[in-house]
């Protein structure tokens, strides 16, 4: 790939003049992670409003399974590479800014949604605008944080998923008990306008490969890309890995509200308050562990396997505490307290996955590799996961009544073998993939 440029433009030496200093680099990191948060506020708070909608609008668990799923999923997914491509070669900081509008504005139509066509019309329009939040995030992550830092920065960026998830739960579930669903919906979605502006207003655009002074090259073609990370075996098995790991998160924790309404009979602000703290404070601590305790092991041992190591134990860990949840437990408060562990192990993951990625690909790449992963991640994890869940919950309720989602969200749970065996045969090829990355 040739290079494009030698020096830097006066915008792009006044960017990497201001992160050379950590407390604008942390700022940025922490706007990016908050404008996360909003992110997975607006994609998840449907989760702890299942039952009213539910109730409302006569649906089924399998249509309410493609609503908190195949809806935001399906549209995500197919515009996600082609975004990714377009900030690989434009401006990430405008494209953030243009997605966290579009998917605010979507959340609050989702209000107005009067049938199950209508809400999922609007999901698949919160899909639209999170396509552009995280490949371009990713990237500028990458840029501006040191390679030894950047599975860390990559974790704490990837907080927001459980911070959605606490604040989403907790404030949806509150909502719905003063107001109703309609306005939820409503009020999560406005504070991200704000953020829009100020990701446009606060965030530069840093120098591709500022932070390994790699020199800027020129874009390699859409089909280059897919062609070197389809010849990456590693990559082939870590993205259905993550998929796989996806499919058993969004499967059991976007139906964990329910389960704990439907077969503990916790009241909706309980299931709030216990559920949005444990599954939030369990996944903040897990996503970061995870991230933190990667980079630590490579550094200690110079293996960088040791990515793929952390989330394939992670996986076999979660299994045994999360069929307990489902189980053993006897009340809804003891079983909500015991989910604990499943959601911090589940956690470890997703840092360490992004960071292996960008390590396999250029710095003209990394946008569209976090994109391709999220592709696999999200189409098989957010969009069959629930869906497929909500199908099994319907087809055994005439045999199991009420308890035929527990059994639904247990069987989804076992599919975490057939994930660790993908994040296994990915550490066998995965640090002479990273050795023969490009430039």
């Amino acid at each position: 790939m040739a290079e494009i440029q030698t020096t830097l433009s006066a915008a792009e030496k006044a960017a990497a003049e201001a992160y050379s200093r950590p407390a604008y680099r942390y700022f940025v990191l922490g706007l990016l992670t908050v404008v996360y948060v909003s992110n997975f506020v607006d994609r998840q708070v449907i989760n702890v409003l299942a039952e009213y909608i539910i109730a409302d609008l006569q649906l089924s668990d399998g249509q309410f399974g493609m609503l908190s799923g195949l809806a935001f999923a399906f549209i995500y997914t197919t515009l996600g590479i082609p975004i990714a491509r377009w900030a690989d070669l434009g401006n990430r900081r405008n494209i953030i800014a243009i997605a966290v509008a579009v998917w605010s504005a979507m959340t609050v139509l989702c209000g107005a949604a009067q049938n199950f066509a209508q809400l999922f019309m609007a999901r698949f329009g919160v899909g639209v605008g999170e396509a552009g939040g995280s490949p371009p995030s990713h990237s500028i992550v990458s840029d501006i944080f040191p390679v030894e830092q950047r599975a860390t920065a990559l974790s704490i960026y990837s907080l927001g998923v459980y911070g959605g998830i606490l604040v989403g739960t907790v404030g949806g579930a509150y909502l719905v008990s003063v107001f109703d669903w309609r306005t939820a919906f409503v009020v999560v979605g406005l504070p991200g306008l704000l953020l829009a502006i100020m990701v446009r207003l606060f965030i530069k655009e840093p120098p591709r490969g500022m932070a390994e002074a790699r020199k800027d090259v020129a874009p390699p073609g859409f089909s280059q890309v897919m062609g070197l990370l389809w010849r990456r075996k590693s990559f082939r098995h870590l993205s259905f890995a993550c998929a796989l790991h996806a499919f058993v998160t969004y499967g059991m924790g976007n139906f964990m509200p329910l389960f704990l309404g439907r077969v503990h009979g916790m009241p909706t602000i309980d299931i709030g308050w216990y559920y949005g703290m444990v599954a939030g404070i369990g996944g903040l601590a897990g996503t970061y562990f995870g991230g933190w305790i990667s980079d630590r092991m490579v550094k200690k041992t110079g293996d960088q396997t040791w990515y793929i190591w952390i989330a394939f134990m992670s996986t076999l860990i979660a299994i045994p505490f999360a069929l307990n949840s489902l189980l053993l437990m006897p009340t809804g408060y003891i079983a909500v307290y015991s989910y604990l562990l499943p959601v911090f192990f589940g956690g470890w993951y997703l840092a360490p996955c992004i960071a292996s990625t960008h390590f396999l690909v250029g710095v003209r790449m990394r946008a569209m590799g976090s994109a391709v992963l999220f592709f696999v991640l999200n189409l098989i994890g957010l969009g069959l996961g629930p869906m497929l869940t909500g199908f099994v919950s319907d087809a055994l309720t005439p045999a199991f009544g009420t308890n035929a989602l527990r059994y639904a969200m247990a069987l989804t749970v076992l599919v975490n073998l057939w994930c660790a065996l993908h994040y296994y045969l990915s550490s066998r090829t995965i640090k002479q993939d990273i050795e023969n990355a490009p430039a």
